[in-house]
């Protein structure tokens, strides 16, 4: 039965949980870390890793696409971003850190940002970028807006893109366009020979709907980081995390069985800035998550300690803030991020080795038994 509350007379709400709601329950049976796998595969793509990088050139430039990609996770590229922009990102991004440095008033720092978005994508950039991911040898992949999908994805699959994310704030198997022929999420992918990853969403029917679009994973969540993403306040719209990626999982579980054996994956985005919230999102049912905040406050991260998500430089209504990550004193390579050692107790170093250490201390040997660990709620 649903959780339904009175909001007033005649209106009730579905009560939901975020992942700060929710704790995992151990088991009778705990094992030791060393014999956890946290492999996944996606199509004829295997990782070691459930980490999949939310696209932001604050995270992601092709260099850190490749480090993380021998890391055993996926580096996803921003194919309407800053490498496919201009020629020159590291000076782009010093703009970004100079406005940041020399004001108080983050506004000018969006502003910044949407200027640099000013500038076309240049396609010979877009491909430069793509090849160096390519000749690394790890799996290749960039992410497009709804908008611009149809228009891009020709040449990124020519260039060597192996994984495509159709990724919007917010993205539904049906949109209404009036002055424009809409993507057709379903024709799209069908004519496509790579696997596509497409969201975000946040409740069990469009989960199910983008399923049935032929999508190999679907994104549940927009990307939400305390402080820095805004969606809830511009747009009114929030995604309850826990309680959204549960929902998304028993869409898989039911598209599952309605087409006998098709597996569709679900990523976790937004709402994880420790490990511990990481192992709660696969314990809520997701496959991977998708990682923003945490991994900018790396030392190699291109963002130089600044982080912010491709809704920010949105030119009439960007729905995230440039924010400077913790002091550079703390700043770890992205190894030591990911693997540790850690001498931090907070969860925000050796992010997956607690994603093992959790899944050993509850007695599961792999993300599929984790999945079916026990929950409760804090309230």
């Amino acid at each position: 039965m649903r959780d339904l509350v009175e909001i007033g007379m005649g209106r009730t709400a579905r009560r939901a949980y975020d992942l700060d709601d929710v704790e995992i329950v151990p088991s009778r049976r705990t094992r030791s870390s060393s014999v956890v796998s946290t492999s996944w595969q996606i199509d004829a793509y295997r990782f070691d890793l459930p980490l999949v990088t939310h696209p932001t050139d604050a995270i992601v430039s092709p260099g850190t696409a490749v480090a993380i990609g021998e890391l055993g996770g996926l580096g996803v590229l921003n194919a309407e971003g800053l490498w496919a922009r201009h020629a020159n990102v590291e000076d782009a991004i010093f703009r970004l850190v100079r406005a940041a440095e020399e004001t108080e008033d983050p506004t000018a720092v969006v502003r910044e940002l949407q200027e640099l978005h000013a500038a076309p994508v240049r396609l010979d950039l877009l491909s430069e970028a793509i090849k160096t991911v390519r000749e690394s040898g790890v799996t290749v992949a960039a992410r497009v807006s709804p908008q611009h999908a149809a228009e891009l994805t020709p040449d990124l699959l020519a260039a060597g893109v192996e994984i495509l994310v159709v990724q919007g704030t917010i993205i539904s198997a049906e949109h209404v366009e009036r002055e424009a022929e809409p993507l057709n999420l379903k024709e799209f992918i069908g004519r496509l020979d790579v696997p596509v990853i497409a969201g975000g969403v946040s409740d069990y029917r469009t989960a199910m709907h983008l399923m049935r679009t032929g999508a190999a994973g679907v994104i549940v969540g927009h990307g939400y980081t305390p402080g820095v993403t805004s969606t809830d306040r511009v747009l009114g719209i929030g995604v309850p995390m826990a309680t959204a990626v549960v929902d998304a999982a028993a869409a898989r579980r039911d598209y599952l069985d309605e087409t006998g054996g098709r597996y569709v994956h679900v990523l976790a985005d937004g709402g994880m800035t420790t490990s511990g919230d990481i192992a709660k999102a696969i314990a809520c049912g997701a496959d991977a998550v998708m990682l923003g905040a945490p991994l900018a406050t790396a030392s190699d991260a291109p963002g130089q300690g600044l982080y912010w998500t491709a809704a920010a430089a949105h030119p009439s209504l960007p729905r995230s803030r440039v924010v400077a990550g913790p002091d550079s004193d703390y700043a770890v390579d992205l190894k030591t991020l990911l693997f540790g050692p850690s001498s931090d107790a907070e969860g925000v170093v050796n992010l997956f080795g607690a994603l093992r250490r959790a899944m050993a201390k509850t007695g599961y040997s792999d993300l599929k038994e984790f999945q079916r660990v026990g929950l409760t709620v804090r309230r």
